[in-house]
């Protein structure tokens, strides 16, 4: 099976790319990256790519299925309308030429509580992206929404601060299906997903990913 990943410099990109280098039942990973990881592998392909021109890498979004890793925060993109070019608009492009390129199956990682009717702005971008994708009528279209991640060596003081909060409630046994989630825990079923996972639409809540 051959993936291709965006998102993939990102915490949970990183996971999932070397998780599915080590998985047999991928022959061939292709990053599209705005700089090149340095990493090696006879499985790798990276393709230097401007996000705001898509179509000029669309001869290499071709393969079997795609994963969507690619997120920012309010705070590091600067604005609302930077973060949703981020999070919504670049995601949405790809889905479109991965669509027309005879790409299968999507794998996409939202977040817990999106909803294009959403009035937190974070929440709605992603359930609009959702939405798009739906739209447009892949094979086999897995979301993920996991919850807080955690980010191996993060740098973001707000996320540990609120990751130390939630596992003291955890520990009250208050909340418990909001607890954080590792980004090793993510990726280890987003990889699987694809080939335990049937044709349609499928989301994957936080609890499922949990439990599954």
């Amino acid at each position: 099976m051959k993936a291709l990943i965006i998102g993939a410099t990102g915490a949970t990109g990183k996971d999932l790319t070397e998780i599915l280098l080590s998985d047999p039942g991928y022959t061939e990973i292709v990053l599209f990256v705005r700089r090149f990881t340095g990493l090696v592998h006879p499985k790798l392909v990276e393709v230097m790519t401007d996000f705001d021109n898509l179509e000029a890498v669309s001869e290499y979004i071709r393969g079997d299925v795609w994963f969507s890793c690619l997120g920012t925060t309010l705070k590091a993109a600067g604005s609302q309308e930077k973060q949703r070019h981020i999070d919504y608009e670049i995601p949405a492009k790809f889905a479109g030429i991965a669509k027309r390129n005879g790409v299968r199956s999507t794998v996409l990682v939202s977040a817990y509580g999106a909803s294009a009717k959403s009035n937190v702005f974070y929440s709605r971008i992603k359930g609009e992206l959702e939405d798009y994708i739906a739209g447009l009528g892949f094979e086999q279209y897995i979301i993920f929404r996991p919850g807080l991640l955690l980010r191996k060596d993060s740098d973001r003081l707000g996320e540990r601060i609120m990751a130390g909060v939630l596992r003291f409630l955890n520990g009250l046994g208050i909340i418990r299906k909001f607890r954080p989630m590792p980004t090793s825990t993510l990726v280890a079923k987003m990889a699987k997903a694809p080939h335990v996972t049937g044709a349609g639409k499928h989301v994957i809540s936080l609890e499922k990913i949990f439990g599954s």
